[in-house]
């Protein structure tokens, strides 16, 4: 899927050749995650752990101006020496460029604070950088002038930390730590207001693989909602069938949550299927059938239940079964019969 994204975005004169050297260069398992979110929301904390955590390779505002050699840093650097804004461009090409290294194509990356406005995602995008979840941390604004005015960094690891909230043990830390510049209330005030106005668009752009989180709780459950969401895989736009089994023991609520799923995503329900099938004779003659079914041979039981599973609705819908298999040799016969499910 990946490919096929970068494909349409490049437009290759070589479709062949170009799939050939992104299946060498490119690795599809390795994360490419988003970290967005108003100043004092956390970015910074999230987008580390998860660097430890996934030893990903994170990208930051600060890492590509002050720790990385790149063509373009040297010109960001002047626009910053000169208190410039820099560009929304030059933003994008320093990301693309230190994007394409080979330890954030093998180990993948953690983008934290990028993209802040439109322009910058659509400039992503164009480049052919594309993650597959993006995370948003939200608090309220009185709640983040909070924090912000007792943030503290340590400069040698980039951690971040808290007066009142997030106070490191270690007295070797605690002294080497700083008060971050523009950390008035004013400015504070300033910058939120601009992410406010800047974020609807970006949400726009990326709500298909988009999860907010609330930042206004204990860091330990931020960063478990975080790493539960980055660990999902996105359903596929490619065309899908369920197939779903039910198992469990009998008054465990197989039956009632096959309904839910069939009243909910319009597949077939085996055992109602059968109710329909037999609605036209009278109840007696349905539950002689019922009956003689839980007592009929396996290969019989197969025999019908493949020719169910086969018919046209169950192949275009997809169907949901429950009560069978009950042992090991039906599940056996399952796989036999091709009736898989996924």
């Amino acid at each position: 899927q990946n490919m096929l994204e970068e494909l349409l975005i490049h437009k290759p004169d070589d479709p062949i050749q170009y799939m050939i050297n992104h299946l060498k260069q490119n690795n599809d398992d390795a994360p490419r995650i988003c970290v967005l979110g108003p100043s004092a929301s956390g970015k910074t904390t999230v987008a580390m752990w998860l660097c430890k955590h996934l030893d990903a390779i994170r990208v930051s505002r600060e890492t590509l101006l002050f720790k990385e050699i790149l063509a373009l840093t040297k010109e960001a650097k002047a626009y910053k020496e000169r208190k410039q804004k820099i560009p929304n461009t030059l933003w994008a090409n320093l990301i693309q460029e230190r994007l394409s290294n080979v330890d954030c194509i093998k180990q993948g990356w953690i983008l934290e604070g990028f993209p802040e406005n439109q322009e910058q995602a659509w400039m992503l995008q164009s480049s052919g950088i594309i993650p597959r979840h993006v995370v948003v941390l939200y608090a309220p604004d009185t709640v983040l002038i909070e924090r912000n005015s007792g943030k503290r960094l340590d400069p040698f690891t980039e951690e971040v930390y808290h007066t009142t909230f997030d106070w490191p043990s270690d007295p070797l830390v605690q002294r080497r730590l700083v008060k971050p510049e523009d950390l008035s209330e004013q400015e504070m005030s300033k910058k939120l207001l601009e992410y406010h106005r800047n974020f609807p668009e970006v949400f726009q752009i990326y709500q298909k693989i988009l999860k907010s989180i609330n930042a206004d709780q204990p860091s330990m459950d931020v960063l478990s909602q975080v790493l539960t969401y980055v660990q999902t895989r996105h359903r596929s736009a490619a065309p899908f069938t369920p197939r779903i089994l039910f198992c469990g023991p009998p008054g465990s609520g197989k039956s009632l949550q096959a309904a839910l799923i069939t009243q909910k995503y319009g597949v077939v329900n085996s055992k109602f299927s059968v109710n329909m099938h037999f609605a036209q004779f009278p109840l007696s003659l349905f539950l002689i059938v019922y009956l003689l079914l839980s007592v009929f041979p396996d290969n019989l039981v197969m025999k019908i239940l493949a020719e169910r599973l086969n018919a046209l609705d169950c192949m275009t819908n997809g169907w949901v079964l429950y009560g069978f298999p009950r042992d090991i040799e039906q599940g056996e016969q399952l796989q036999k019969s091709h009736i898989i499910p996924n």
